[in-house]
């Protein structure tokens, strides 16, 4: 079973998605599961506080070190320990693959303006980011995370052939689809797909894409 834990200042931002559609499937059937950690039970004041002013001036509030690292500590978590970060490698398809081969992970939601650079630097084993722009927090990151993940996990989707046909998955872009009707508003679907010629259908599928 594959353990995922998350530390955030909002654990309940993934209990909606996470008990829908595969990440739940894959909880129910014994594939996965998931630890919300609540960063401010790792705090020592009546504030419960998080965060403070950056050293050096300027504006914004930055996530202190403390807490991540007391919150990692306390729940024994193992590497890789990934802190979402804009600064982080490109979270890709491998990546992916990668996780969902492991025991456990665990995922640091950052917000506010920023993490203390010891987070990086001294606790988190690699930094993922998904893109180049930048989110509220850290959760929208790592729940993408967790379901490009868990989608891999055998048993977790009832057909992983649907899976190995998707974009990324040992290829590039995967090739567009369509369905009924063959017609629709003057819209067609390309003859090649109606033809039954499955030959042909494969070539057009693996083609490079426009």
């Amino acid at each position: 079973m594959l353990t995922i834990r998350v530390v955030s200042i909002f654990p309940d931002f993934f209990s909606g998605p996470l008990s829908l559609s595969i990440p739940a499937r894959a909880a129910a059937a014994g594939l996965v599961t998931y630890q919300l950690v609540d960063l401010r039970d790792y705090t020592h004041d009546k504030h419960r506080t998080v965060d403070d002013a950056p050293y050096g001036g300027g504006a914004g509030m930055v996530m202190k070190p403390a807490p991540f690292f007391e919150a990692v500590e306390g729940i024994g978590a193992k590497p890789p320990i990934i802190l979402l970060s804009p600064r982080g490698r490109k979270f890709v398809h491998a990546d992916a693959e990668r996780l969902s081969q492991l025991e456990e992970f665990t995922l640091l939601c950052g917000h506010y303006k920023d993490v203390d650079q010891r987070v990086a630097d001294h606790l988190a084993t690699e930094e993922l980011s998904l893109g180049d722009f930048v989110l509220s927090g850290g959760e929208p990151a790592a729940l993408s995370i967790i379901d490009a993940t868990v989608r891999l996990l055998p048993g977790a989707m009832s057909d992983i052939e649907s899976a190995k046909t998707d974009s990324f998955y040992g290829r590039g872009i995967s090739a567009p689809s369509y369905t009924r009707p063959p017609e629709y508003r003057g819209h067609v679907v390309p003859d090649v797909l109606l033809s039954g010629n499955h030959a042909e259908i494969e070539k057009w599928r693996h083609r490079d894409p426009l």
